[in-house]
C-alpha cells in the first residue's frame, strides 16, 4: 500500500496474517503500528509491506484467541463484540471504522458500548461467536502459504478459551475443590470472586482449571 492511503483501523495483511492499523506516524520510516487480531500482537511496519483487506459479511476471523463471524444481519445483544463498518459518531462519541468494542445496553436506535460510545444499528455489525455456517476464514491471505509452525498457531488459537464475566471455574489443585466465577477482565487479567487475579493463559491451563459447564447453556 502506499502510505497516503493507510487509515486508521483498516484491516490489513503483514507477512500472511490479519492485522489491524492502529497508528500511522507519517513522519517515521516505519510509520504504520499494526495489531494482529489473533492475539495481539504489536509491530511496527512500513505502508508498502502491507495489503489492504475489506471486512465482508460472514467472514470468520480470530480476534484475541476466539473465533468470530461477522453477521450483519443479527441483532446485538448485552454482552456481543461488535465491530464498527460505519462510522458516523456524535461529538461527543470516539469510535472509529473497525473499532472493536463490547455492548453494554441497548437502546431503540442503537448501543452503547462499554467504552460508553453511542453506535447506532447501522453502524456495526456484530461478531457472533464461532464458526457461523457458509463463513470464510480470513485469518491468512493465502492459507496455501502456511506452514508447519503456521499450523500450530491455528490449533493453539482455536483451543484457547476466551473467559468472560459470570463464567465459574474449578480449582484443580486445591483441597477442598475450589468453584469461583469470574468477575472482571482487563487484557489478558482475569479477576475472580475470592480475591484472586491470574492470566487468561493460567486461567487455560487444564491442568490447574476447569470450566464449570452451565447446564442450562448446553
Amino acid at each position: 500500500m502506499r502510505l497516503i492511503n493507510v487509515r486508521k483501523g483498516q484491516f490489513v495483511y503483514y507477512q500472511n496474517r490479519l492485522h489491524k492499523v492502529y497508528s500511522v506516524k507519517p513522519f517515521f520510516r516505519q510509520s504504520v503500528h499494526l495489531i494482529r487480531l489473533s492475539d495481539l500482537e504489536q509491530v511496527i511496519v512500513t505502508a508498502r509491506e502491507i495489503d489492504l483487506y475489506r471486512p465482508q459479511h460472514l467472514d470468520s476471523f480470530v480476534y484475541n484467541k476466539q473465533r468470530f463471524t461477522l453477521d450483519k444481519h443479527a441483532q446485538a445483544e448485552v454482552g456481543d463484540y461488535i465491530l464498527v463498518i460505519n462510522p458516523r459518531p456524535d461529538s461527543l462519541d470516539r469510535h472509529h471504522l473497525h473499532a472493536i468494542e463490547i455492548v453494554s445496553s441497548i437502546e431503540e436506535k442503537g448501543v452503547i458500548s462499554n467504552k460508553m460510545n453511542g453506535i447506532k444499528h447501522n453502524e456495526y455489525w456484530v461478531m457472533v461467536e464461532g464458526l457461523a455456517d457458509g463463513a470464510t476464514k480470513i485469518d491468512w491471505q493465502n492459507p496455501d502459504l502456511k506452514v508447519e509452525e503456521d499450523e500450530l498457531i491455528d490449533q493453539f488459537l482455536e483451543e484457547t478459551y476466551y473467559p468472560k464475566v459470570g463464567n465459574v471455574y474449578q480449582k484443580n489443585d486445591s483441597e477442598p475443590l475450589l468453584h469461583v466465577m469470574v468477575i472482571a477482565i482487563e487484557g489478558q487479567t482475569v479477576y475472580l470472586g475470592n480475591g484472586e487475579k491470574i492470566s487468561i493463559n493460567d486461567l487455560n491451563d487444564s491442568t490447574k482449571w476447569s470450566l464449570i459447564v452451565n447446564p442450562l447453556e448446553q
